[in-house]
């Protein structure tokens, strides 16, 4: 299966608190939540919508799969197609403190984590998509185990709140797969991970 990733971000690269709720998420003292609500036109929504319909399996880290379970899988069938498409999918969980989890289909990942996902990965066709899960999308792309990433970029700078790359992590090359502009300034940028940066070479003055 193809990993993949979708992330809403700001300018400045926070992932933070991107939900309805002004108090979704206040690790650190953060107060900017739902930055990114009602910020997309429709055509972004149905691409969204899309994304979640062509998945053959979900990846989450811990926090963004509670978040999802209480919003999305409380939802009945034909409520939404996004809560359908996560409802009826195998879902598979990083976590090493969630041993039962009660989302229906959900297996939680333990021991070797970069096994389990390269056992996933390793199945001839599919995508396996992550959605949100920060913390987890670092370490994926840590392990070289992404395969394409797509960030929707929102004209907004928060100047606090959690990034999606750290300070100081892996350099990655990307190659530019898809790149658009929607009508409310909203990017869509879709990245390969291309190996390592190439750098000049130091000159001498």
């Amino acid at each position: 299966m193809k990993l993949t990733t979708m992330t809403q971000v700001t300018v400045d690269g926070v992932m933070q608190g991107n939900g309805a709720a002004t108090d979704e998420d206040r690790r650190g003292g953060f107060e900017r939540g739902g930055w990114a609500m009602g910020v997309f036109d429709e055509e972004t929504f149905t691409f969204i919508t899309r994304t979640y319909q062509q998945a053959d399996a979900f990846l989450f880290g811990r926090r963004t799969y509670e978040l999802f379970a209480g919003y999305w899988g409380a939802m009945g069938p034909g409520s939404h197609p996004i809560a359908d498409a996560l409802n009826t999918k195998p879902k598979y969980l990083a976590s090493t403190t969630i041993s039962d989890p009660q989302w229906a289909d959900t297996t939680v990942l333990s021991g070797d984590l970069a096994a389990a996902i390269g056992e996933l990965k390793a199945e001839p066709a599919g995508e396996l998509q992550v959605h949100g899960s920060g913390a987890l999308i670092r370490w994926l792309l840590a392990h070289d185990l992404v395969d394409e990433m797509t960030l929707l970029i929102v004209p907004v700078v928060l100047g606090q709140g959690a990034r999606l790359f750290p300070e100081a992590g892996p350099d990655i090359a990307l190659d530019l797969v898809e790149s658009r502009a929607d009508s409310k300034g909203v990017t869509i940028q879709v990245y390969r991970p291309n190996g390592r940066p190439q750098y000049a070479p130091a000159t001498a003055d």
